[in-house]
């Protein structure tokens, strides 16, 4: 039988990984530190999106001012007030 199995040599790195992680101890306050840094970059995300969200809405509405409030250089077809309205057909709207 062969001695570098694949069984043989599976159970060998078990027993080492398992060895090396028993000597392995975490600081008393590891976890209290690792969750405030995650709390404090998550509080960070969350103001750096609320500022982008905010400058977007900011210059969407200023653009869309500024956009309302060009005047044309020349009056619409609409409402350009020449005449009287006519209605198809050939007679006009105020005739009865």
């Amino acid at each position: 039988m062969n001695d570098t199995s694949p069984d043989r040599t599976e159970q060998e790195l078990r027993e080492a990984l398992e060895a090396l992680a028993g000597g392995v101890r975490a600081a008393p306050d590891a976890y209290r530190t690792a969750r405030g840094d995650w709390l404090r970059r998550e509080r960070r995300r969350r103001l750096v999106l609320a500022a982008l969200i905010a400058v977007v809405f900011t210059l969407a509405t200023l653009i869309g001012l500024w956009v309302l409030n060009q005047t044309p250089t020349h009056p619409g077809v609409i409402f350009s007030g020449a005449g009287r309205p006519t209605v198809p057909g050939g007679g006009s709207a105020g005739r009865s």
